[in-house]
């Protein structure tokens, strides 16, 4: 299983401001937002004055006429107080939740045009969790956090400087309760940005091993090591699970924190606010507007806390989104449409490493030249090279050296999407998608009419699909598991047939198919092929019969090409692959009937072996 990368990037304000072009397209909503917020500070506080006004005036002076005025004045406020905030969520629902949406999508595309390169070095676990768990994270912040760390910073300002101005001495104790607050928060922003990034990363790992618990479930049971399975689930439950519990404990002592300073504040307030009035140098109703504001400022105060956590959150969010979007993909589309469909393919002087490996050549000057309707089968023992040499043609990987043309142009000067409509791929791995089955077998072909997506079936001999409960338009299980391998492999075969590419490439994919199926799989193919380029990798001497010529892959180079017989007649090394699999005397066509004679003489246990092992292709 791959590891994600070892660098990370820090979590800085820095990774969420690159982030701010996606704010663009909300930005009136973004100003509705805070201008609402603004006002509904501005309320806040004139509440607690319009109080102030009721006390020490008419209340105090025994006067009934100008209360009623006042009283309806202050529930006026509230009210406009509550119309704004309902605003401020309406505006700000749709807006987090088109950014969220937007950079969702972006994100997903841009993990569909890294190649495999990127694919195979991450797991899927942690793609996910970047794609889920971290996008809600900004959408938080973008919603929640950025607003109330704004709007909460300028109400504490704003009441102080109000406190200060009613009464001096009582404001300089709100001044003194900030200096500690500011310190802690300092402290917790550095200790909770470890904490926080450790534990997505830990949540990325528990999401691989789910998935993998769960598309790999068939083997886990037949091998019974479900019980093995579950243990390391459970190991890596209980890592994360300890690492939350650091988070808690580290924000529960924080907010802890924030909670006590703000009360014990309010005691200091009542205390000398009291001897303030018995002195003459305070009013009663400015007390009680100034017990009344410093109350406004115990939720500013207490969800500082939450708020800088969640900001934490969000930037260690951004920086691991951003490691999807700031890897560089080595492969670009080029420019040029795929004007001609003759299918001419060629492999000129190819050398090839994957990427992790460069040092490490899978293949090296690999020449084939492969005419417009030509059939060649590419024959090998496990790990030559051959699913490596078929990848090169769609550019799932890019050729290390040398060129790859189709018609004479260069694959890596046509435009991707052009390439990959020219070429079709049926692997020996199928994957099938939880969608209908019709819709797995259009996927290349999304506006193919019902005659062809028949006909394609038909070539497959995948007429199964017929007699699933709802058809065509039964819906496949993820992974298509249920569905036996062989059905799998005709449904990937049914799709590959459907696109009418002009060079089609089937990597073994007949491998899991009965004898009997085969044969009318490869008669049907046959017919297929004569009006296509076709690039078969093939470990059964009937498979090989589908070919015009044959080429053998050795070492990472092709070392022989010909026709079946001639490599039957002069390659010993050729006859010893195919020796395993004897081709049955129906299959064979009439001038090469003694071929199968030789190749039967030469079968031993051995060779049985070799088949077997090389029924499955590696990657080097």
């Amino acid at each position: 299983m791959p590891e994600r990368p070892a660098s990370q990037p820090p979590a800085s304000v820095h990774s969420l401001w690159r982030l701010r072009g996606y704010l663009r397209p909300h930005r009136w909503a973004l100003v509705v937002m805070f201008a609402a917020s603004l006002a509904g500070v501005g309320l806040s506080i004139a509440i607690p004055l319009v109080t102030r006004a009721l006390i020490d005036g008419p209340i105090t002076r025994h006067e009934l006429a100008p209360v009623l005025p006042l009283g309806l004045l202050a529930l006026a406020l509230g009210v406009l107080e509550a119309v704004l905030i309902f605003v401020r969520r309406w505006v700000q629902s749709n807006a987090v939740l088109g950014l969220e949406t937007h950079l969702r999508r972006d994100l997903y595309e841009r993990l569909q045009s890294l190649p495999m390169s990127f694919h195979s070095r991450w797991q899927s676990g942690q793609l996910l969790s970047r794609a889920t768990t971290d996008l809600s994270a900004i959408r938080r912040f973008s919603g929640f956090g950025l607003l109330f760390l704004v709007v909460n910073v300028l109400q504490l300002v704003a009441v102080t400087i109000v406190l200060l101005t009613m009464y001096w001495p009582l404001g300089l104790v709100v001044v003194a309760v900030a200096v500690p607050i500011i310190w802690l928060s300092m402290r917790f922003e550095k200790a909770y940005v470890v904490v926080s990034r450790r534990v997505q990363d830990q949540q990325g790992d528990l999401a691989t091993q789910a998935e993998e618990g769960a598309v790999g479930i068939r083997v886990i049971k037949s091998f019974g090591r479900s019980d093995h399975v579950a243990e390391r689930y459970d190991r890596a439950a209980l890592e994360l699970r300890a690492t939350s519990i650091d988070k808690v404990r580290l924000s529960a002592k924080f907010w802890t924190f924030l909670e006590v300073i703000p009360n014990l504040a309010v005691v200091v307030v009542l205390l000398l606010g009291a001897i303030g009035v018995g002195r003459g140098a305070l009013t009663p109703g400015e007390l009680v507007a100034f017990i009344t504001l410093m109350l406004s400022l115990v939720w500013p105060v207490s969800s500082l806390g939450v708020i800088l956590a969640m900001s934490q959150e969000a930037m260690t969010a951004a920086a691991r989104v951003l490691e999807i979007f700031d890897t560089p993909p080595d492969i670009v589309s080029g420019e040029l449409p795929a004007a001609a469909r003759r299918g001419h393919l060629r492999f000129d002087h190819v050398d090839f490493a994957f990427p992790d490996a460069p040092d490490q050549l899978v293949l090296r000057d690999v020449n084939l030249d492969l005419a417009p309707g030509e059939t060649l089968a590419l024959v090998g023992a496990t790990g030559t090279g051959k699913t490596a040499l078929t990848a090169l043609v769609p550019r799932l990987f890019d050729v290390t050296r040398g060129r790859i043309t189709i018609d004479d142009v260069d694959v890596r000067d046509l435009e991707l999407g052009e390439l990959r409509s020219l070429v079709a791929t049926a692997f020996e791995e199928p994957t099938l998608f939880s969608m209908s089955a019709r819709e797995n077998v259009t996927l290349g072909r999304a506006d193919a009419p019902d005659d062809d997506v028949l006909a394609a079936l038909e070539i497959a001999q995948a007429g199964f699909v017929h007699e699933l409960p709802w058809g065509l338009d039964t819906r496949i299980g993820e992974q298509g598991m249920s569905l036996s391998g062989g059905q799998r492999q005709r449904l990937a075969l049914a799709r590959a047939v459907l696109s009418r590419p002009a060079v089609l490439v089937l990597d073994d994919t007949l491998s899991a198919l009965d004898v009997h199926t085969e044969k009318l799989v490869e008669e049907a193919l046959s017919r297929v092929l004569s009006d296509t380029t076709g690039l078969i990798v093939a470990h059964r001497a009937s498979t090989v019969l589908l070919a015009d010529r044959v080429a053998l892959l050795q070492g990472g180079t092709i070392t022989h090409v010909g026709t079946h017989r001639e490599l039957l007649d002069t390659v010993p090394a050729y006859r010893e692959l195919l020796a395993a699999d004897p081709v049955p005397e129906g299959d064979l066509h009439p001038d090469t009937e003694h071929d199968c004679d030789h190749d039967t003489e030469h079968e031993s246990d051995t060779a049985h072996d070799t088949e077997h092992d090389s029924s499955e292709e590696v990657r080097a």
